[in-house]
């Protein structure tokens, strides 16, 4: 992690969960961490919990990433106030227990699909174009995408609904970015991380309980996996890395 000393992370769905350990992980190894997210007093939380060392380096910002306005207007406040993002984080996401076939149900689809899929185009683009402009060639993006974005396990008492697609999206979109970056003569790294069932506040309490146990992730077991795949040398770059609880059985 030397390299990345006081350059610029920033992580979005930072409130809770994946984001929140991100932001605290990677603001522990000595990095410039932005975390944004909706719920503002839940970054002031955050960062109240960090060490005072730490807690300087944490910055808050209140942004919604299915809003493009809120995103260009934030990463142009990144840029403006601590040199811009060289490492992205796109963990912002959200789930619907609508069925795809319910009636009048298009806000929810909709909210799915500006945030998981939009919101993470969005925040690449400003993130990269931010890195051409002040000549950085070796950013990374990192997506937290999910094994719903791979195959679709039946698990009953649970309704994937459009959360299933909007993460196949990500994995082609890991591709594609992929590509688009290696056309630009960039050395920038794009990584999809593919966790199973994690204990976050995405899966909704009645859901918990309807659901039969199974073994779940921490959100730290993710962060982990994020800095591991940010410090690999020059020439390494991990498309793909897909974590399972140990059980799991879908």
């Amino acid at each position: 992690m030397e390299r990345w000393l006081n350059r610029v992370a920033v992580v979005t769905g930072a409130s809770s969960g994946i984001g929140a350990a991100c932001c605290k992980d990677l603001v522990a190894k000595g990095m410039v961490v932005v975390g944004l997210a909706r719920r503002e007093e839940r970054l002031q939380e955050l960062k109240a919990s960090l060490p005072a060392d730490q807690a300087k380096r944490f910055h808050g910002h209140k942004c919604d990433v299915s809003d493009e306005k809120q995103v260009i207007e934030t990463f142009a406040w990144v840029d403006k106030n601590l040199g811009g993002a060289d490492v992205l984080v796109n963990n912002a996401g959200i789930i619907s227990e609508t069925f795809i076939t319910s009636p009048n149900n298009s806000a929810d689809p909709r909210a799915i699909l500006d945030t998981n899929v939009l919101g993470v185009s969005w925040c690449t683009r400003e993130a990269f174009i931010s890195q051409q402009r002040r000549k950085v060639n070796d950013g990374h993006v990192v997506i937290i995408n999910s094994i719903l974005g791979h195959a679709v396990p039946f698990v009953e008492g649970f309704n994937f609904n459009l959360y299933g697609p909007s993460k196949y999206a990500l994995t082609a979109m890991t591709e594609i970015l992929r590509q688009e970056f290696q056309n630009k003569g960039t050395q920038t790294k794009i990584t999809s991380v593919s966790p199973g069932a994690v204990d976050t506040e995405i899966i909704p309490e009645n859901v918990k309980k309807s659901v039969t146990v199974f073994p779940k992730l921490r959100s730290e077991d993710v962060a982990d996996a994020v800095t591991y795949c940010i410090q690999t040398p020059p020439n390494v770059q991990i498309h793909e890395l897909t974590i399972k609880p140990i059980g799991e059985k879908f």
